[in-house]
């Protein structure tokens, strides 16, 4: 189960993007505009205590299964591993593929926060994976350093989640401002309906941290993009079906869509099953976790 410090962790990180937070990321210029600061604050991802130990843990379960030697991972037929809770890409020396890497984003973000990092870690320059390809992280991976790193990824948890909430929080106004001016008022209304709602939030957070944002252009098969952007056009308007709903439908033709487009056919023959099912997880919690009001 995640532990009590993850959950702090995660309250402290909702509170900070819902407006309050005066930091700034490496790479920011600082000069967000005033119409983005204000898309940011209406669109907020305000849960319970208990409502965010819930999320936590159904992202740690997505990404890991509560496994401790998922934390460190290499998965079949990619080119770099996946660390963390979140399976943050870290990529070798050489690799530079479509997908955005976000290991050492988290790092940088671990030291911001002062946490102890393992030196080997510290000092690894240039910040790449020191493993070039699967075989070679096999043949160490039950050596001193990968336990070292699995360890301090066990300890980090809340840090990670609070990465995650701070990289979907902040990417919602650039969404949003990235779309035609005529889609922009029923984003912000679906974003809003989707914030408002453990299930919601939970889907919005899952998703970025599963499949990114959709900014890049580089995270494009066809010219066709997969990550939040996408999934936020693609929901179709009805008001007789719930924003989550239609989020977890949006979501599903939009996979699809990067599988069938994609080169590698391991997409569309193995991974596409497991995307899917994961997708039906994107549902509000049953009982007490099912409202946010009067929190």
């Amino acid at each position: 189960m995640v532990n009590k410090i993850f959950l702090l962790a995660l309250l402290a990180s909702i509170w900070l993007f819902s407006g309050c937070y005066s930091g700034s990321d490496s790479g920011s210029s600082g000069e967000t505009s005033s119409a983005q600061k204000k898309t940011a604050s209406d669109i907020s991802l305000v849960l319970k205590p208990a409502q965010l130990d819930w999320v936590g843990q159904k992202i740690f379960q997505n990404e890991c299964a509560g496994q401790f030697q998922c934390l460190v991972h290499w998965n079949d037929g990619e080119a770099f591993p996946s660390l963390g809770i979140g399976h943050f890409i870290w990529y070798p020396e050489g690799v530079n593929e479509r997908f955005t890497e976000s290991f050492p984003a988290l790092i940088e973000y671990m030291k911001q926060r002062q946490m102890n990092i393992p030196l080997w870690l510290r000092e690894l320059e240039p910040f790449d994976s020191p493993w070039p390809d699967k075989s070679a992280f096999e043949t160490v991976e039950n050596s001193v350093r990968v336990a070292e790193l699995r360890e301090f990824l066990a300890g980090t948890q809340g840090i990670q989640a609070e990465f995650i909430v701070r990289r979907a929080q902040s990417s919602l106004a650039e969404i949003v401002e990235s779309v035609p001016e005529n889609r922009r008022a029923q984003m912000k209304t679906d974003l809003q309906a989707l914030g408002s709602s453990p299930g919601g939030v939970y889907a919005l957070l899952d998703y970025v941290n599963f499949k990114g944002e959709g900014l890049s252009d580089s995270e494009r098969y066809n010219g066709e993009g997969w990550g939040l952007r996408q999934v936020l056009l693609a929901m179709e308007q009805n008001p007789e079906v719930s924003a989550l709903d239609r989020f977890r439908d949006a979501a599903a033709r939009v996979l699809t869509r990067r599988a069938e487009n994609a080169v590698n056919p391991i997409e569309k023959n193995r991974w596409l099953k497991g995307w899917l099912k994961r997708l039906e997880t994107y549902k509000q919690p049953a009982g007490e976790f099912s409202s946010v009001k009067n929190s």
